[in-house]
């Protein structure tokens, strides 16, 4: 699934290109997770705006003759991608929605259909504020400090890998980053979250902050299918230090990494390095 480093990599592949665009068709073929809530041809002539993220989340605002006509929430799923392209190309067997514009076309591709288009009056009404509503706080910002980031996993009793990938708490630490982030702060996934120190949480928060900044210089992580807007691979797969390395020698100590599944996902770890 893609992740805030990726979806962060993709904003930015082509906000610059499409921003000031104007909406010349759009097309959306089969049904995705959620509606469009409007009509295709309602957003011909809307002008794009400065695309943002929230989360896993892009929001696209439009406007017309000046005025703030809506934007479109959009979410790549499990699988998901968007492509930024100068010409029209036939839509494939699983290309599902395209917005054409005067300086190129978004194209969302998602062979499971659980990403989503969906068009809001703003991002702080609904739908969009609804979606977005449940969302923890932005891994960067200011205001999530190491003292509020503890009180957060003070009031949970499940394992902290499970905290960081829940989304209440902090945004964008998927699968992937929160076992890199856990064995860089030397805290066992299995370990309780109302159980994590002051000092300890405050390693973690650094850990996650330090994580997704590498993940995010590096273009995010390639798996299987993912690729930014220009069709770039992401590259920080390449330099995990445990995540699908079972069986390898941890990097600190020369142990055997262990894979373990939590809540049906992969979780791999050092047990000698990550403490509970």
């Amino acid at each position: 699934m893609p992740e805030l480093p990726e979806v962060e990599t993709t904003r930015r592949s082509f906000a610059a290109r499409i921003d000031q665009a104007a909406v010349v068709s759009a097309r959306l073929g089969a049904a995705l997770r959620w509606p469009l809530g409007c009509t295709t041809d309602s957003l011909v002539g809307c002008t794009v705006g400065q695309a943002e993220r929230r989360g896993k989340y892009l929001w696209l605002p439009l406007s017309r003759q000046g005025e703030l006509a809506g934007g479109l929430l959009m979410h790549l799923g499990m699988s998901g991608s968007l492509a930024f392209r100068e010409s029209v190309l036939p839509p494939g067997k699983h290309d599902h929605f395209d917005l054409v514009t005067t300086r190129g076309v978004l194209r969302l591709t998602d062979p499971r259909r659980f990403g989503a288009v969906v068009w809001s009056r703003a991002m702080d009404q609904p739908p969009a504020a609804t979606l977005l509503a449940k969302l923890g706080a932005e891994p960067f910002d200011p205001v999530l400090t190491a003292e509020a980031f503890h009180a957060l996993l003070q009031r949970r009793r499940g394992p902290v890998k499970a905290a960081l990938l829940g989304g209440s708490i902090i945004v964008g630490a998927g699968n992937i980053y929160a076992c890199e982030a856990l064995f860089a702060a030397g805290i066992d996934p299995r370990t309780r979250s109302d159980r994590i120190s002051r000092p300890r949480a405050e390693r973690l928060l650094a850990s996650v902050r330090d994580t997704l900044a590498r993940a995010l210089a590096l273009g995010g992580s390639t798996l299987r299918d993912f690729r930014d807007a220009q069709g770039l691979d992401g590259a920080y797969q390449d330099q995990s230090r445990v995540y699908g390395r079972e069986g390898q020698a941890c990097p600190n100590c020369g142990a055997a990494v262990r894979r373990i599944v939590q809540a049906q996902r992969s979780t791999f770890y050092c047990s000698r390095c990550q403490r509970r």
